[in-house]
């Protein structure tokens, strides 16, 4: 996907432009022997003159990132991110399909929520500083996202297949039928202590935190898809309670109006 820069200044009183409604952002699917365990590889690019904040979405999604020459971590957030990000930065990343981000990283996804963390942290100086290595000797963001590709395949010969049941729980909260953690639990045939530990491990926060993340990922599909729609229209699709819950989520979630949101969507 590709969008077209925004250049102008902004009002202080506007929020910061939303990651992947501004500059230019790219996803591809990963090279084949990284699809069981990445969901897609991706691109960012601000304008030359444009940079400060950016909006960040919580998406209940992990990624590595390639940026300022250096690899790093994201983890899970519960409300919008705001790296501060110099004109023209570019930024690439892989990331993780569902459940498989905890078995790569080593650590439970619940110590992550809201951070970011260099990969050395995670996997050590060796493991960490052979990848970097690669990227920082390709010459072109083309070649360097390449070289990241190449790197993790080789790494992927010792992971696991990511965790069946957070996958289910992941694509049953994102389903197009109304679930509930309890719905969700009884699918899995896992208790609700058990399932919010899963929640926990895998994605950094319990069922319903999940839930409201991706309902919220839902709605940000449908505005990109029709942005001119009404309010009142995209919340009932996206399912939520009625036009005031999508209005209080938004600002929760995003620290932003729907209004303010579908304006950045191109309505």
């Amino acid at each position: 996907m590709s969008r077209n820069p925004r250049t102008a200044p902004r009002d202080q009183d506007d929020p910061p432009p939303v990651a992947g409604l501004t500059g230019t952002y790219r996803e591809a699917p990963p090279s084949a022997p990284l699809r069981a365990h990445f969901l897609c590889a991706w691109s960012s690019e601000l304008a030359p003159g444009q940079g400060g904040d950016v909006a960040v979405l919580p998406d209940g999604c992990v990624d590595i990132l390639w940026a300022g020459g250096q690899l790093s971590v994201v983890g899970p957030d519960v409300v919008a991110a705001r790296p501060q990000l110099a004109p023209g930065a570019r930024v690439l990343g892989l990331r993780f399909q569902p459940g498989a981000a905890r078995g790569w990283l080593g650590v439970p996804l619940s110590e992550l929520v809201g951070s970011r963390v260099g990969l050395d942290a995670l996997w050590g100086d060796g493991r960490a500083g052979r990848l970097a290595r690669r990227l920082q000797d390709a010459a072109t963001p083309d070649a360097q996202m390449g070289a990241l590709q190449q790197g993790l395949m080789l790494e992927a010969r010792a992971q696991q297949a990511p965790s069946v049941h957070a996958a289910a729980l992941f694509r049953g909260f994102a389903a197009a039928s109304e679930p509930s953690g309890g719905r969700v639990g009884g699918w899995l045939e896992l208790s609700e202590r058990s399932l919010r530990r899963l929640s926990l491990d895998h994605f950094g926060y319990g069922p319903k935190m999940l839930e409201r993340i991706l309902r919220l990922q839902r709605f940000l599909g449908l505005l990109r898809q029709a942005p001119g729609a009404g309010l009142a229209a995209l919340a009932a699709e996206a399912r939520y309670a009625d036009q005031a819950h999508l209005s209080r989520e938004i600002q929760a979630l995003c620290g932003m109006t729907p209004s303010q949101l579908r304006a950045q969507a191109g309505g």
